[in-house]
């Protein structure tokens, strides 16, 4: 892959102030409010929530895909320093693919299954790069050994349905990272794979992100993928992002009730069923706190304005909680340990 011209670190993606909302029955529904993060060069921002959180939502419209009648699109989400919300379909062609690429969940509904998969790859290099169809042919092969698949020249030759799953996600990657983008945006892209194929995906994703010095949004359901690739890790509840950190900090250093939840819910911890609280769609707090109505920590003082601030900690933590600084939430470390005890506890109950 071509070396990108941007300084690891540096910032390639700024999502500022980003607001989606819907307007049904005379009333406009936020699905996406107030939304703000950074993907830099050579690291990964993850987004996580349950589904519904505003997530998919917040990557297609960086992507130009969620123009309905009734939708308003507000804020700034640029790509190294260029306003992507509102380019015509002409110029966002010319961004998307060459210089932003995206996998989504189901490669089976992405992949036509009329084509073979070299042809995909290749239609992609002709219409970004116009490489002449013989070139195009040639680096679809290329690219289907970048991301591993055995017997590139042939399997180039196949249709979608003769790829196993994995198989599939992988050329998905290689269509979206064919034209070296600086920024790739994978959303739920492990979801719909088993847990060996999932690390397998989660390793070629870091592969090619340190090979070639890209950024990657990473967006999941599931708090504990992120542990294996992201850097920096935003929470999100009802459209509103409520606790960025770094992966460490947001497994070690809990800080939002919501974030605990997730944690209680990764499929790690459900052993603990007497303290797990299931992850599902209730009543949104209108005004206030949105998770408001099914926090346990709840007070008075979540009903007034709660906005994403830092907390007392010295190291750059955001939480959307009026009692973050007080509250002492379970983390990872003492889930763990739960663990632990409920498995030693059970091996002493068992008869020998």
């Amino acid at each position: 892959m071509d070396e990108l011209t941007t300084k690891p670190g540096s910032s390639l993606l700024e999502v500022d102030g980003l607001e989606v909302g819907l307007t049904s029955r005379g009333r406009e529904v936020a699905l996406v409010d107030n939304v703000s993060f950074t993907v830099r060069a050579g690291e990964t921002y993850g987004l996580v929530g349950q589904s519904g959180s505003g997530k998919s939502v917040t990557a297609m419209t960086i992507m130009g895909l969620t123009r309905v009648p009734g939708m308003t699109i507000r804020g700034s989400a640029k790509l190294a320093g260029r306003e992507l919300l509102g380019l015509s379909a002409r110029q966002r062609t010319r961004i998307s693919g060459n210089q932003i690429g995206m996998v989504f969940q189901d490669p089976m509904s992405s992949l036509n299954p009329a084509y073979t998969v070299g042809e995909q790859i290749a239609e992609t290099l002709r219409r970004h790069r116009g490489l002449s169809r013989r070139a195009a042919a040639q680096r679809a092969v290329e690219l289907l050994r970048l991301v591993e698949i055995p017997h590139a020249e042939k399997r180039a030759r196949a249709y979608p349905h003769e790829f196993s799953g994995g198989m599939r996600q992988r050329v998905m990657i290689a269509i979206a990272v064919s034209c070296n983008p600086q920024v790739l945006i994978a959303d739920e892209a492990t979801t719909a794979l088993d847990v060996t194929v999932q690390r397998q995906i989660l390793d070629l994703l870091r592969r090619l992100q340190e090979e070639s010095g890209m950024g990657m949004l990473f967006i999941t359901h599931d708090l504990s993928v992120l542990a294996d690739i992201a850097d920096t890790v935003g929470v999100m509840y009802a459209g509103q992002i409520v606790e960025e950190a770094s992966v460490l900090d947001v497994f070690e250093k809990t800080r939002h009730p919501y974030t605990a939840d997730l944690l209680r819910s990764s499929p790690e911890f459900l052993v603990l069923s007497a303290s797990a609280r299931s992850v599902r769609h209730q009543e949104i707090a209108e005004t206030g706190c949105r998770f408001r109505p099914r926090c346990e920590y709840a007070e008075p003082a979540c009903s007034g304005d709660v906005v994403l601030r830092s907390t007392a900690s010295c190291d750059p933590h955001h939480v959307r909680c009026v009692r973050a600084d007080e509250l002492r939430l379970p983390t990872a470390g003492d889930l763990w340990r739960q663990v632990n005890e409920h498995d030693a506890s059970r091996a002493e109950r068992s008869p020998a």
